[in-house]
């Protein structure tokens, strides 16, 4: 029984008031020892949480290249990242289907438009908003945004993280990227149109103009978006011709 000792003996109620004693204290320990785990976990937890805040905080924001330092050097950049001339393209053929409105399913293939990456012709009824996309976006809705006066910097898949970073820090400022499109130009399902020409890594697209370039280069980029995208940049005068230049979108 529970009031009997090892003996067999009947405790006495001193005995039990000892044992009662000790199974409190034991009680506490165990009480006192789950709250100090408890505080532990709490403390580790908060100080993981305060780290990452601390990580985010002091994390240096990507250098934004200077515009007017960047168009100063493009002659020079232009030719370390071996870019030819912006060359115009011609229309889409037959000419009256240049500018038309078609479905995503009615779109005619890459290969038929008389440039790579394409630089007019049927697109589809909505426009691409201007951005940095990390992922190939609808072409036919780039083609509505080139038709309104959106300059393009398409490149190559295999762009470096580095040169990224380098893009997007520049042209997520809506003060020179608000009518630029950034987007890597990767489409396998349309052959050899689907991909960028053999040694083109970047390639600047306008409504009719299309300028190549071996390497990714920012100033390369910047200048060409700077005076082809609808309005250009600064007292740059506009060398585009979209048929809709500066219209939305």
């Amino acid at each position: 029984m529970a009031n009997r000792q090892a003996g067999g003996e009947r405790a006495t109620k001193a005995e039990r008031r000892e044992q009662a004693r000790r199974d409190r204290e034991h009680l506490q320990r165990k009480m006192a020892s789950s709250r100090r785990n408890r505080r532990i976990v709490v403390g580790i937890g908060t100080v993981a949480v305060i780290g990452l805040i601390a990580v985010f905080l002091t994390r240096p924001e990507p250098v934004r290249a200077d515009p007017n330092e960047l168009l100063r050097t493009a002659a020079q950049a232009k030719e370390r990242a071996g870019c030819g001339e912006v060359t115009d393209v011609g229309a889409y053929q037959p000419e009256g289907q240049d500018q038309a409105h078609v479905g995503s399913e009615e779109m005619p293939a890459i290969s038929t438009y008389p440039s790579v990456p394409p630089a007019s012709g049927p697109h589809n009824e909505i426009t691409l908003p201007a951005g940095v996309y990390d992922t190939p976006p609808p072409i036919e809705r780039s083609l509505h945004s080139l038709e309104h006066g959106a300059a393009i910097v398409w490149y190559s898949p295999d762009a470096t993280e580095a040169e990224l970073e380098e893009l997007r820090a520049f042209f997520e400022d809506e003060r020179v990227g608000g009518r630029v499109i950034v987007a890597p130009y990767n489409y396998p399902d349309e052959g050899e149109a689907g991909s960028l020409p053999d040694g083109v890594r970047m390639s600047l697209v306008a409504w009719h103009q299309v300028e190549e370039c071996a390497q990714i280069d920012l100033a390369a980029a910047f200048d060409f978006t700077s005076a082809y995208a609808a309005p250009p940049f600064g007292d740059r005068s506009y060398q585009g011709s979209a048929p809709e230049a500066g219209a939305a979108f």
